[in-house]
């Protein structure tokens, strides 16, 4: 059952970066509750990897909270592109894959696309369907729709026109274009390195009579370093079809800046349940109880509710209990008191010797509550009763009121 449109476009604008254009998916939203017909995404797949990432998954998630909207998924696998290669960044482009390889990959990816989207509300289709057919004189006319000029605006195009790359490779933004004019998307998405495909589509649309695409263009997201985007040759992913108790873990190592956007891209949470936990961290609530609430979603996203509890019960033993001996020494603590405030305690009580060795402890990874590590942006970071703070190896003291 379709939800009005404009609480409809609330919830698709939740983590995206740019929609193009707001007032047109407004009024499409509205065409399509009057009509009670769905609306067509898009979301066009690489065949040349076969693993998924939470990183991957965040267009996923976002496809996923529209088809629970009442809309329907094409996912457009390019396994005619693929034979030709995707020029996305690096002077040579990708390397050109063969049929099998192609096919192997999309199986992969479809079944793990499943574990987050509605199977039921997804097609799955090839571009070498339609592209495989075109004539000379109709890529001809297709190339019409655009200039070398504008080509040449992305710097990767640049890069390959002064490497002479073959002509080939510069046909593959239209190619991504006439997929969005055969399946008649109504909106498309992609990452923000994929904004000049994207924004293709539309242009190709309009040129040929059809209604324009909405172009959505999701954040990327940085991997458990805080820096990188997430990636697995870089070690800092959370893969969707890792084990629960990995995956619990890993959520637990988000940096602590990152939660919120963690929330919007690899949640499905209503915005309104975003801003309250914006609330919570604002109002000096642990991260550490919020992050734990994160990673019991994420898993139950991926893995359901039972094996989430297992994995939970399997973190809070080995990474939690093992690490805090019994009988620790206490300090009371007021309402509200942060980090900071505490530091002449520990000097008082000999945890420390001085304020700037405290500090230089921090930088060294060298303190943690409740066996989180904290860095010395976390000097106003509120401590709540029970929190145990850890210095070294051996030093531990629980906080009272």
């Amino acid at each position: 059952m379709f939800l009005k449109p404009e609480e409809q476009l609330e919830i698709i604008k939740k983590g995206a970066e740019t929609i193009v254009d707001e007032t047109e998916l407004l009024a499409k939203l509205k065409r399509s509750y009057d009509e009670k017909t769905p609306l067509t995404i898009k979301l066009g797949l690489d065949p040349s990897a076969s693993d998924i990432h939470l990183g991957h998954a965040v267009v996923l998630r976002k496809i996923k909270q529209m088809q629970d909207l009442g809309h329907r998924a094409v996912i457009l696998i390019g396994d005619f592109t693929g034979r030709i290669g995707d020029p996305t960044g690096e002077a040579k482009g990708r390397v050109a894959l063969s049929d099998e390889v192609v096919k192997a990959n999309a199986k992969t990816y479809t079944e793990q696309i499943f574990k987050v989207l509605d199977e039921d509300k997804s097609t799955v289709r090839f571009n070498s369907e339609w592209l495989s057919k075109l004539s000379f004189e109709e890529v001809i006319k297709l190339a019409a729709s655009t200039s070398v000029a504008r080509i040449l605006e992305r710097d990767d195009f640049q890069k390959r026109y002064k490497n002479h790359v073959p002509i080939g490779k510069f046909f593959y933004p239209l190619m991504q274009a006439y997929d969005s004019v055969e399946l008649n998307a109504d909106i498309e998405l992609g990452g923000t390195d994929q904004t000049f495909n994207v924004l293709m589509g539309r242009t190709l649309q309009k040129h040929l009579g059809k209604e324009k695409q909405i172009a959505m263009f999701m954040p990327l997201l940085e991997g458990l370093d805080g820096v990188e985007k997430m990636s697995k040759s870089l070690g800092n992913y959370i893969g969707v079809h890792e084990a629960p108790e990995v995956m619990f873990k890993k959520v637990m190592e988000v940096p602590d800046n990152l939660i919120i956007k963690y929330y919007e891209l690899a949640t499905d949470e209503h915005p309104n349940d975003v801003d309250r936990v914006k609330e919570r961290l604002e109002n000096g609530e642990n991260p550490r109880n919020i992050k734990l609430e994160l990673a019991e979603i994420i898993t139950t996203l991926y893995h359901g509710e039972e094996m989430m509890q297992t994995a939970k019960q399997y973190f809070e033993t080995a990474f939690q209990k093992r690490q805090i001996p019994k009988n620790i020494p206490t300090l009371i603590i007021e309402e509200k008191n942060q980090l900071q405030d505490i530091i002449p305690q520990l000097i008082e009580r000999n945890l420390v010797k001085s304020k700037s060795e405290f500090l230089r402890l921090m930088k060294q990874n060298g303190v943690s509550i409740n066996g989180e590590k904290i860095i010395t942006d976390s000097l106003s970071q509120v401590i709540n009763e029970d929190d145990v703070l850890q210095i070294g190896k051996k030093k531990f003291l629980q906080f009272k009121r």
